[in-house]
């Protein structure tokens, strides 16, 4: 199986809660492979798409609440490759269009993401 690329839709800025934000860091790092941008350091981010991911660590945040959109140009990889990576599905949290090719996940720090072809 080929890793599917993956680039950022044009959605973005995750309030993280401190308990989860190492696991949320990895999984733009590690999982999708997304280039942080140095320069912003210590912050956290990350080029996605034609847009900047900030990752921002909360203390005392029970839980992030932002949905994001994932570009893929293999959708049936990429949703091998998150199975692979242990990443939770998450069709029921919203109809899609009939004969739509996405699909939704959700990464660590239950941050949903439509998964969608390029």
């Amino acid at each position: 199986m080929t890793d599917p690329l993956f680039r950022g839709g044009r959605n973005i800025a995750v309030k993280v809660p401190a308990h989860e934000y190492e696991a949320v860091v990895g999984f733009y790092r590690d999982v999708l492979g997304l280039a942080q941008i140095e320069e912003m350091m210590p912050d956290v981010c990350f080029t996605f798409g034609s847009n900047q991911l900030w990752i921002d660590r909360m203390e005392g945040l029970s839980q992030a609440e932002i949905w994001l959109e994932i570009r893929t140009d293999d959708g049936e990889n990429a949703a091998a490759h998150f199975a692979e990576h242990g990443i939770a599905r998450r069709d029921e949290i919203e109809r899609l269009p009939d004969g739509s090719d996405g699909f939704w996940i959700a990464s660590p720090g239950n941050v949903i993401h439509l998964v969608a072809p390029s």
